[in-house]
């Protein structure tokens, strides 16, 4: 699954510790956004989001799951794009999530937006600026995603320390 597929069909939102805004509202990449690959770092793709002039990252692990980080459209929060063809029992109202990396729990909110991703992935986007939970998706080696109903699923956060480094770069060089 590419990116721009992903993209083009997301429609649910996590929020963690900070109040989330929806993609609707430009914080996040939406359909419209114009991507453009600007390279690759162990295993993961970066993206250039020429739209809201700001870089990304993103890797399907040997699951299936698809992970993508970047900047909101404001560059005061990052994101973290979880989805997976799993049933998680989204419903289409808000639900509460836990996040585990390493012993560490994070809580969040689930709000399905859509009912239907592109290929019948179904998650989400973790908002944050809390540093501990950065420093853990780019230290960690796996998340546990448990959406409250059921279908929790793991995550292999293999590369994100790099693939980190090379989007900073790229919003760095596209003056993001």
């Amino acid at each position: 699954m590419t990116f721009t597929r992903m993209v083009a069909a997301a429609g649910a939102v996590l929020s963690l510790s900070v109040g989330a805004a929806l993609a609707s509202d430009g914080v996040l990449p939406s359909s419209d956004s114009v991507f453009t690959k600007w390279g690759e770092a162990e295993g993961w793709t970066i993206y250039q989001d020429e739209t809201r002039q700001s870089c990304l990252a993103e890797r399907v692990d040997d699951a299936g799951n698809v992970l993508q980080m970047g900047l909101t459209a404001d560059h005061t929060l990052g994101y973290l794009g979880v989805f997976t063809q799993a049933d998680i029992g989204l419903s289409g109202g808000k639900e509460k999530l836990l996040i585990a990396i390493d012993g560490d729990l994070y809580e969040g909110e689930a709000q399905q937006k859509s009912k239907h991703l592109a290929d019948g992935y179904t998650g989400g986007y973790v908002l944050s600026n809390d540093p501990k939970f950065i420093s853990d998706v780019m230290k960690k080696y796996d998340m546990v995603v448990m959406p409250e109903h059921e279908g929790a699923f793991v995550i292999n956060l293999e590369g994100t320390f790099k693939a980190i480094e090379e989007s900073r770069k790229c919003n760095e060089e596209i003056g993001a």
